[in-house]
C-alpha cells in the first residue's frame, strides 16, 4: 500500500465493484432493480438524499459519494431487499458513508475511539472489524466514532471495516492512540472503584462499561485482593455493571439484558473476569424462569440488598 511521503493520513485506492468483505451465503443476489426500489424507499421513508445511477446510488452533498450496487448488496447482508430489515441496514450504511465522506481524515482520526462488542451479539460489526480480542472469546474491540449520531453527539458508534474500506479509509494507524485512550479511561475507572468498591461500574469518558472491560488496567483493579484472581461481574447494559453479585438476584443479569434495547445491551449472562480474561458464564438453562419458580423459605432473611430472593 503506497502512502504519500510526509503524509500522516492517506486513503486507500477506491475499488470499483467491491471485492472486500464476506462472501454471501445466499444462492442469488438481488438484482439492481430490487436494490433501486430499496434505495428509493430509504430516500422517501428516512429522508436520505440520493440519486440512483446505472452504477449505484449517489449520495448528494459535497463531495458526492457513489455507493455501488455491489456495496448495497453487502449493506443489506442477505436480507430481502424490500423488507424492513434491508431498508434499516441500507439506511445505516448510507448514513455512515455520507458521514465519513463529509470529514477530512484528520477529523476522523480525532473522533476515532475504541469500542467493545460481545462476540455473540447480533449487532457485532464482523470479524474483519476486530482489532483486538480479549482472552476468553467473549469481548472484541474495534473502532467506533464519536459524533456520528446527530441526535446523540457524545455516543460512540461502531463502524464496520467494510464501510471504512468502501470509503477508502485506512484506520490502522489510529489504533495505538485508541488503545492508549482506553487504558487512560480504565485507570480513571479503577481509581473510582478504589474509592467505593460497592459502586456500580459506569462509563468513563467516551468508553462505556462493555468497552472498559477491554482495559487491562481496570480488570486488574476489579480482581485486586481477590484470592483466586477471578471475580464475577454483571454487565447487562452498556451503561452499568455490578461487581457485588452477592447483593443481586441471580436472574437480574439476564432479565435486565432482555429488557434493554438491542443497541444498548451488554452481556445476557454474568462474566468471569481475571486480569487477562473476560469469559461469559455458561448458559445452563433459563435463569429467569428458575428465579421466578424458586420458593420462599419459611424464614426470610431480610437484608439491605438491591434484589431479594428467598433463602
Amino acid at each position: 500500500m503506497r502512502r504519500p511521503i510526509g503524509s500522516k493520513f492517506t486513503r486507500l485506492p477506491y475499488q470499483v465493484g467491491g471485492g472486500f468483505g464476506y462472501v454471501s451465503s445466499v444462492t442469488s443476489w438481488p438484482a439492481p432493480t430490487a436494490l433501486r426500489r430499496a434505495a428509493l424507499a430509504v430516500a422517501v421513508m428516512h429522508e436520505v438524499d440520493l440519486n440512483p445511477s446505472p452504477h449505484g446510488v449517489v449520495l448528494t452533498g459535497e463531495p458526492e459519494v457513489l455507493v455501488t450496487w455491489a456495496e448495497c448488496r453487502r449493506a443489506i447482508a442477505g436480507a430481502e431487499p424490500e423488507s424492513d430489515t434491508a431498508r434499516h441496514r441500507l439506511k445505516a450504511w448510507l448514513h455512515m458513508r455520507r458521514w465519513l465522506g463529509n470529514r477530512p481524515l484528520e477529523d476522523l482520526a480525532e473522533r476515532a475511539r475504541p469500542y467493545g462488542a460481545y462476540v455473540e451479539s447480533p449487532l457485532h460489526p464482523g470479524l474483519d472489524w476486530v482489532r483486538r480480542r480479549v482472552l476468553g472469546d467473549t469481548l472484541d474491540l474495534g473502532f467506533g466514532f464519536v459524533g456520528l449520531d446527530a441526535s446523540e453527539p457524545d455516543l460512540v458508534v461502531p463502524v464496520p471495516q467494510q464501510i471504512l474500506r468502501a470509503a477508502s479509509i485506512e484506520a490502522s494507524p489510529w489504533w495505538p492512540t485508541a488503545v492508549v485512550y482506553l487504558e487512560r479511561m480504565g485507570e480513571m475507572a479503577a481509581e473510582r472503584l478504589d474509592r467505593n468498591l460497592k459502586a456500580p461500574l459506569r462509563p468513563m469518558g467516551d468508553c462505556d462499561v462493555v468497552t472498559l472491560l477491554g482495559s487491562r488496567t481496570l480488570r486488574s483493579a476489579i480482581v485486586k485482593g481477590v484470592a483466586d484472581g477471578m471475580r464475577t461481574v454483571a454487565v447487562p447494559m452498556r451503561t452499568r455493571g455490578w461487581l457485588d453479585l452477592s447483593r443481586i438476584d441471580p436472574a437480574f443479569s439476564a432479565a435486565a439484558a432482555r429488557l434493554t434495547r438491542a443497541d444498548e445491551r451488554g452481556f445476557d449472562r454474568p462474566l468471569l473476569v481475571t486480569k487477562e480474561e473476560v469469559v461469559i458464564a455458561r448458559d445452563d438453562g433459563d435463569v429467569i424462569r428458575l428465579g421466578l419458580e424458586d420458593q420462599l423459605a419459611e424464614v426470610v432473611d431480610i437484608r439491605d440488598v438491591m434484589y431479594h430472593r428467598g433463602t
